[in-house]
């Protein structure tokens, strides 16, 4: 484990000199600027790193949630090592991915963004596949290795184009050109909502998410779902700021597409029977979630309504936060269960709250506060998107009404599919007895290594659930940054700064009410639970009348399938369903058995008939691999001389 305390260690060190300048800078505003050069012939000469607010907050998760992901991996990485397993190499890219993801987000060049992307690619590209002896791990890494290309593809494309027009690499050049051609900057804001947005997983580019989560371990999970995924939403921020005022346009395709993808994750998450999957799918619709309030924000910049763009742009920031944190947690339940039972099926888990109870009661809280309820942090942000949408309202625009109605309504049919989803993974894995009688039963919970990250991710939830003024004043700034430019065109909403700043902590105090009133009733309730067992001592026992029916059997109980099959079955057209069924057979069956397994329809009807063509295609191509060494040069010589043709050709008839 040498390797593993080197990394640590350097990770405390970047800890130590990024924490305080960029927490100072999110507190007290101003920027830090380090300029960085590489030698005099050098492209990357004179390099601009810089820490403004929005770089400050992402900086602050990236460093808070590796370090506590970091010492979640020394519990989760302790079986691999007793059976030899090198982790070295795992805990080198660990790092690196922290470190470049720091990069990302204070890097203010064009080219070095590009690098240091394709460096945090490629670095958790090597986590993923760390089971590399398994095809399915390799397939997934393969996969999310694909899709990375093509985000880095776009987002080349869209840097390309405006270092050409400014002739600068540096961001800030950048600016003058986007708000000088509206037109020109919905162009470009499109190229790179679907760079970033394939990192971030909104649909129709999320297929990547679902396979890697659930190939990668836990800790690496909890930090490419919790904080990487994030770096996607940093770069249309990024965006955002160098636009200015934004089109109506952005605004509903922004809305809309983060619309779809909440429903569409929490409806897939719902139907998945691997936890990991589940929760990578969760991941997907918590995007669309921080995408709703980018929308409202937007809206907010587009119509000239102050008031409705801090609202959605706070509860975006606030949910980048509280999902990092929950999300983290839940992934640290999956590591947990992972590393006791050695399954991630919960078709054949059950009743691990018995012996794993520290495990159980930090997934329990992760689990409320994901689906927004109080007093945890899921609660505030969404409510805080909510108020965006209704304030939205306002604005006298009929089909402004028309879709925000529409937003509303299904950020509320998201919210109850949540707690549908999270009510079926808690209680299939944690209640009730073992689904299979093959399961391994762990004899006790993890160790310190791995609780303890889970209790520190408990008390931030908690912390900012029952005191979220505090935090909402702290991202005050990065929110007004990223409508500075706004603010310059419009000089009447920059008076109005400070009231706009009391308004949003007057809405947390009233979000602190309710959190309040609902931590006191559920210490009402824990009194009461706690009366009932002191006095349950006192009270004579004796078996239950059963009319007959001595004894459940395991096989009796419900399953995750069954849990949600009622929902699921109204919506059929939505989805591939794979079915595994034994029939049974007598009036007393030995044996029967049902499960379904959920296809994506975009995997289905998408992603496998490009790959069965390419693979056909390809094959076509096969009998000029054969191994000759002398067929090799022939191939050579004949690209060599197509080449020569082409260039005199062109030559004469230029």
């Amino acid at each position: 484990m040498i390797g593993y305390f080197i990394g640590i260690i350097i990770l405390l060190l970047v800890f130590l000199a990024y924490f305080m300048p960029a927490l100072g800078v999110l507190l007290n505003g101003g920027e830090i600027i380090k300029t960085l050069n590489f030698g005099s012939h050098s492209v990357f000469q004179g390099i601009n790193a810089v820490i403004d607010p929005i770089s400050a907050f992402f900086i602050l998760i990236i460093l808070v949630m590796g370090i506590i992901s970091m010492v979640y991996a020394k519990g989760y990485l302790k079986p691999y090592v007793a059976q030899g397993k090198n982790i070295n190499y795992h805990i080198m890219f660990f790092v690196t991915l922290v470190l470049s993801m720091l990069a990302v987000v204070t890097c203010q060049n064009a080219l070095f963004f590009i690098v240091c992307w394709e460096i945090m690619s490629l670095s958790s590209f090597f986590l993923v596949i760390f089971e590399n002896d398994k095809k399915e791990i390799l397939d997934a890494g393969v996969k999310y290795l694909v899709f990375m290309h093509i985000s880095v593809l776009f987002i080349i494309v869209v840097f390309a184009i405006l270092s050409i027009k400014s002739g600068s690499y540096d961001f800030a050049s950048f600016a003058p050109i986007l708000k000088s051609n509206r037109h020109f900057a919905d162009v470009i804001f499109l190229l790179a909502f679907i760079g970033f947005g394939i990192k971030s997983g909104f649909v129709p580019f999320h297929n990547w998410l679902p396979d890697a989560h659930p190939a990668a371990p836990s800790h690496v999970s909890a930090i490419m779902s919790g904080v990487m995924i994030k770096t996607g939403v940093y770069g249309i921020l990024r965006i955002i700021s160098l636009i200015g005022a934004p089109s109506k346009f952005i605004a509903y395709f922004v809305l809309i597409i983060s619309l779809i993808t909440a429903l569409y994750g929490v409806l897939y998450a719902i139907s998945q029977n691997d936890f990991k999957r589940m929760l990578a799918y969760s991941s997907i619709e918590n995007m669309g979630i921080i995408g709703i309030g980018l929308g409202v924000g937007l809206l907010g910049l587009a119509y000239n309504q102050p008031v409705v763009a801090l609202l959605g742009f706070t509860g975006s920031a606030l949910h980048t936060l509280n999902h990092s944190i929950f999300k983290e947690l839940l992934f640290f339940a999956a590591g947990n269960i992972y590393i006791k039972t050695h399954t991630k099926n919960m078709e054949a888990l059950g009743g691990l709250i018995k012996t794993m109870p520290c495990t159980a009661g930090f997934c329990l809280l992760a689990s409320l506060a994901i689906c927004a309820l109080p007093p945890l942090n899921g609660f505030i942000s969404e409510v805080m998107i909510y108020f965006g949408l209704f304030k939205g309202l306002e604005i006298n625009v009929f089909s402004n009404f028309i879709i925000l109605a529409f937003a509303i309504a299904s950020l509320a049919l998201v919210g109850t599919m949540a707690i549908l989803c999270f009510t079926k993974a808690f209680s299939v894995i944690f209640l009730g007895n073992p689904r299979d009688t093959r399961m391994l039963r762990p004899e006790n919970d993890c160790d310190i290594f791995m609780l303890a990250p889970m209790g520190v991710l408990s008390i931030m939830a908690l912390i900012i659930g029952l005191f979220p003024q505090y935090v909402v004043k702290m991202l005050s700034l990065p929110v007004f940054h990223v409508v500075s430019a706004f603010h310059v065109q419009n000089p009447a909403v920059m008076q109005t700064t400070k009231t706009l700043s009391k308004l949003m902590f007057e809405q947390a105090v009233f979000l602190q009410t309710l959190c309040f009133i609902a931590l006191a009733l559920l210490i009402c309730i824990g009194l009461l639970m706690f009366l009932k067992l002191s006095l349950y001592k006192k009270i004579e026992k004796a078996e239950t009348w059963g009319c007959g029916y001595n004894k459940a059997d395991y096989n009796a109980q419900y399953t995750a399938s069954s849990y949600v099959s009622p929902f699921l079955s109204m919506l059929k057209p939505l989805f591939k369903n794979v079915f595994n069924i034994e029939k049974p057979k007598k009036i007393f069956p030995s044996s029967a058995h049902f499960s379904v397994q959920i296809e994506d329809i975009e995997e289905a009807y998408l992603i496998k008939p490009v790959l069965k063509f390419d693979e056909w295609f390809l094959s076509k191509f096969e009998k000029l691999q054969d191994g000759n060494l002398q067929a090799y040069i022939k191939y050579g010589l004949i690209f060599l001389a197509i080449v020569l043709i082409s260039v005199i050709l062109g030559s004469i008839l230029l």
